[in-house]
């Protein structure tokens, strides 16, 4: 879907939550939930590669997935894109493959590649200057004037809460159109960001990251555009297969809490299709039923 959307529900500051997704499945389950928008945790790809979050999902992964994910979501999607993967030119090339894979949303971050995760230890950030390259690079790409450019900042951590504001600012002086000032450590620091950037501002809300924890109440009275949830889908999923490998491996057969295949596949859509075919299949056609 375009970015249209995405903007107008942006320019609402009231922080509507856009959980992680990673593959169909958790797209197709995040839109029958009713969410408006979600987000392509690159985190999350990562894990469903069997990959930490160190940088080493390529481009071509991470276009490919937002391009299935697109497909079986049926909602502005806003995707993390890394660094954009090298340089300016690079940061182009991702832009336009983004777009084509109907992203409304790209998110870029200042890290020096290979990257490592927002709420990991040892981060290290480019020069501000050489990164605002990258963001104007990132909107001259564009096809749709619709496409939201996102840039994210990790020098909280190593660089403190000014220089992060200041450079979020210069981010959005270079075209960026929402910003992302990554693990800010104290709850003051929360709730200082949206008024404190030119631009609607992003929340990541990570259980047991650098952050500390924060209502959804507060994010919406602060100003906030959008609260991510990257990993909602990816750990709730990995802690119930890995509890379920270990009852299997135990010797306990059960798969799943008594639901059905058909329970299983009515989530993704079963109805919708069963009944595509049903009314498109040629008069007189009957075929013998299991």
């Amino acid at each position: 879907m375009t970015g249209t959307g995405l903007r107008e529900l942006l320019a609402e500051r009231s922080a509507p939550f856009a959980p992680g997704v990673y593959d169909g499945l958790s797209a197709a389950l995040t839109r029958a939930a009713g969410f408006r928008v979600a987000y392509m945790s690159g985190a999350a790809v990562a894990a469903s590669l069997g990959l930490p979050d160190i940088g080493l999902a390529t481009q071509t992964e991470m276009t490919e997935r937002a391009a299935l994910i697109t497909r079986s979501l049926g909602l502005p999607l806003v995707a993390d894109a890394d660094t954009g993967f090298g340089d300016a030119t690079h940061v182009y090339r991702t832009v336009r493959l983004y777009e084509q894979a109907g992203v409304a949303g790209i998110q870029l971050e200042d890290q020096e590649f290979p990257k490592r995760c927002g709420h990991l230890e040892n981060k290290r950030v480019i020069d501000a200057g050489e990164f605002a390259a990258k963001i104007e690079a990132a909107a001259e790409a564009r096809t749709d004037p619709g496409t939201v450019i996102i840039a994210r900042t990790d020098a909280r951590a190593g660089l403190g809460f000014d220089e992060a504001v200041r450079r979020v600012n210069l981010y959005a002086e270079a075209g960026a159109d929402m910003v992302f000032l990554e693990a800010p450590q104290t709850l003051e620091e929360i709730m200082a960001v949206p008024s404190a950037v030119k631009v609607p501002a992003l929340f990541n809300l990570v259980i047991g990251g650098k952050t500390p924890p924060v209502t959804p109440a507060r994010l919406r009275d602060a100003g906030y555009g959008l609260v991510i949830l990257p990993g909602l889908n990816v750990h709730t999923a990995a802690h119930a297969m890995s509890a379920a490998l270990d009852r299997a491996a135990a010797g306990d057969a059960r798969t799943h809490d008594g639901d059905s295949p058909r329970g299983l596949f009515e989530l993704v859509g079963l109805s919708f299709w069963e009944d595509l075919r049903e009314r498109h299949q040629a008069p007189g056609t009957e075929r013998g039923r299991a």
